[in-house]
């Protein structure tokens, strides 16, 4: 039997929002419990509806999606997929542990998925919450015939408290998937205009349009180092330090790939490893 997941749907805008809704009520197994169209709405939606799964637009008013989820990070929340039109909030998104990151306008297709998604997720919690066989307690129940109470399993979760201020894994979107890429296999990432490249350790190449003093706030500084006005270096990966004319620096990184270090951060550099 099909398991109906029960969701709502939050956007500021009718359109937006009309559009999610109607695409989501195509599908059998779905059912939209209350939609919203603010931050604060959106707050009493989930507590009083309790739902599988919420839909948010990343940007409403009086809260945006991120903040609401954050707020209800003490309280039991549903799994949650963010819905936007920009890429750049998906670091924060993987932080607090999001089921899945949609770009607007959203495909039929990518939407089936992160149901999908929703339906594993809630089946593994289930799973695990279901406690196994106790002879010892059988019996002993409150109707006295042998049975033991069991409530179902709740279809909300407890968000864990963040581990740190700095992220472990980057989200690259490639077509519709999403890679998580470990922050430690990132030897470099240089701001070109209004894109940003993330170089691996194996020379891999990733280019998406985020801002890269956001990823820099999101980066432990003393693994990764500034060494320009649009450069940062993983030091692990820094193979070796070349003085160039003028007090700067030009760095050879382990897979090969070479970086100037401009004089304002030469400094910096120096400080950081060239004291011993």
């Amino acid at each position: 039997m099909t398991v109906t997941l029960r969701v709502i749907v939050a956007d500021d805008e009718r359109p937006a929002r009309q559009f999610l809704a109607t695409m989501l009520r195509s599908f059998e197994d779905v059912d939209i419990v209350g939609e919203a169209k603010s931050g604060k709405e959106t707050m009493r939606l989930i507590e009083q509806t309790q739902p599988d799964l919420a839909f948010l637009d990343l940007q409403m008013p009086e809260m945006d999606g991120l903040s609401i989820v954050r707020s209800l990070r003490q309280g039991r929340i549903p799994l949650v997929a963010f819905v936007t039109a920009f890429e750049e909030h998906a670091v924060s998104a993987f932080e607090i542990e999001a089921l899945d990151y949609l770009l607007k306008p959203v495909d039929r297709g990518r939407l089936r998925t992160t149901i999908d998604r929703a339906h594993e997720r809630l089946e593994r919690a289930s799973l695990a919450e279901r406690e196994p066989f106790d002879s010892a307690s059988f019996g002993s129940t409150q109707d006295g015939q042998g049975r033991r109470d069991r409530q179902s399993a709740p279809a909300v979760r407890e968000l864990p408290a963040l581990a740190g201020p700095y992220i472990n894994r980057f989200p690259i979107r490639k077509q519709d998937d999403i890679y998580l890429l470990p922050v430690h296999r990132i030897a470099s990432v240089v701001s070109e205009g209004e894109l940003m490249h993330v170089t691996t350790i194996d020379k891999e190449r990733y280019t998406m349009n985020y801002r890269l003093k956001t990823l820099e706030a999101k980066l432990d500084p003393k693994r990764f180092l500034r060494v320009g006005r649009g450069a940062l270096v993983n030091v692990d990966t820094i193979r070796k330090i070349t003085p160039m004319p003028g007090g700067s620096y030009l760095v050879t990184l382990t897979n090969t790939q070479q970086l100037r270090v401009s004089r304002s951060q030469s400094r910096s550099l120096r400080g950081h490893l060239l004291q011993v």
